[in-house]
């Protein structure tokens, strides 16, 4: 499980053939239990091959990653809401102010299933498992954000594929700054509980 031909063998079935794979129309049983599937081998992979341990670190400088995330969370909200206001004003905050139960319950659901989950896959794992393919450091991250668009390819929708693109560059630099997975889970889901407050939610498959 360690050689460089498995490791590839692997990067490209978990990030390149599945997120394809579920692009096409078939059963949503199967994708499911692809999905679990999958997971199941990335969380052995990540406990008992690469033997990660999942606790917060003691030397975090929660001072500097607040002021870095909230400055860059300034510029999304600003281009978020002006994009939501010129091309789908009728969305604009719609769900906050319609519907707050929902959008509370929907936020901590997003937070704690999908967006942590996901950052296991594609910083901890990533990282812990491919870093060491590729001697250029800005290369590696490039890639981790390409597949981190890719996942998201089956929305079928270039702005959705941008915004991932844009979104795992950035969850991939904290990453490699801070080498924690709860900090880079707190910035994900900081921005994509913002995409779907500011009312992008329905092309992100949110439920409004």
């Amino acid at each position: 499980m360690q050689t460089t031909n498995y490791k590839l063998t692997e990067l490209f079935i978990i990030f390149i053939l599945i997120p394809i794979s579920f692009c096409f129309e078939y059963s949503p049983i199967i994708k499911l239990m692809i999905g679990v599937l999958g997971f199941g081998y990335i969380l052995y992979v990540v406990l008992k091959v690469e033997k990660i341990q999942f606790k917060i670190k003691k030397n975090i400088n929660w001072k500097n990653f607040w002021r870095t995330t909230l400055l860059k969370f300034l510029v999304i909200v600003i281009l978020t809401t002006v994009f939501v206001w010129l091309t789908d004003a009728a969305n604009l905050f719609a769900i906050v102010l319609n519907k707050p139960i929902k959008w509370l319950i929907f936020l901590l659901i997003y937070a704690v299933f999908s967006v942590y989950p996901q950052e296991i896959l594609f910083r901890t794992f990533f990282f812990k498992r491919y870093k060491s393919l590729f001697k250029d450091e800005t290369l590696f991250l490039f890639i981790n954000a390409i597949l981190f668009s890719l996942a998201h390819l089956f929305f079928r929708n270039t702005i959705v594929i941008i915004i991932a693109f844009i979104g795992g560059l950035l969850f991939a630099i904290t990453y490699k700054k801070t080498k924690s997975t709860s900090l880079v889970s707190i910035e994900h889901a900081i921005y994509g509980c913002w995409l779907f407050t500011v009312g992008m939610g329905s092309m992100l498959g949110f439920p409004s």
